[in-house]
């Protein structure tokens, strides 16, 4: 369940933010103050942030700056509209959006779905692995060759996560065996090696070495 941080001093406010966003399945904890907010975001607990900018000891932008300080999280501004201008310093300061107050709920869940989904989206395309067809969705554990899914073993992955991790770099053999040990706990030997990566070029169809390239004697390279 995603969790939410509410920074909101209105008590009218915080209830039916906080009942709408459960009907959502959202799980909502409230601050109502600089304070308290502080002492909750001490941890990484949260999906998303929404944040009132004028409280009673202060402003949501200290809030937000120290959040994307410490953590990579969507932080959304609740604002009223005389403070819209003001919203430009928040955004510069990494918000992902504002809300202006009085808002409708609806809008409200869509733009954190909307803000959530596209954050969502980044951190996964940053777990994934690409080399002309091949993509290894490390979130997933998955390879795609086109748009075939290819199973390999758990050692065979551990193999091609080690080369595509290093696109257009040499990987020792040394490298490979250091790294990787059999489901006992032993080390892999030198020839058990050249079995798993001739399996390996077996599944991606690359029986002529053209992605994974032998270096004779020294190891393997993924790309030029």
């Amino acid at each position: 369940m995603r969790k939410i941080l509410v920074l909101e001093d209105n008590d009218a406010i915080t209830m039916g933010l906080k009942y709408s966003l459960e009907q959502e399945n959202f799980s909502v904890e409230v601050a109502k103050n600089i304070t308290e907010a502080k002492e909750k975001i001490k941890e990484d607990n949260y999906s998303i942030y929404l944040l009132d900018i004028t409280l009673p000891d202060g402003n949501g932008f200290e809030i937000c700056k120290e959040i994307k300080s410490r953590y990579d999280r969507p932080v959304i501004f609740l604002t009223a509209r005389d403070e819209e201008t003001n919203i430009v310093l928040g955004l510069d300061m990494g918000a992902d959006d504002y809300v202006t107050k009085p808002f409708r709920i609806r809008e409200l869940i869509s733009r954190i779905n909307r803000v959530l989904s596209r954050y969502e989206k980044n951190i996964e395309n940053t777990n994934i692995l690409r080399y002309k067809d091949i993509e290894i969705n490390i979130n997933k554990c998955k390879v795609l060759k086109g748009e075939k899914e290819i199973v390999f073993t758990s050692l065979e992955y551990k193999i091609l996560l080690l080369l595509f991790s290093n696109v257009g770099n040499l990987v020792s053999r040394d490298q490979l065996l250091d790294k990787i040990w059999d489901i006992a706990g032993n080390f892999v030997n030198d020839n058990t090696l050249t079995v798993y990566i001739k399996r390996i070029r077996e599944k991606l169809d690359d029986k002529d070495g053209k992605i994974i390239q032998t270096i004779r004697g020294i190891g393997y390279r993924v790309g030029e």
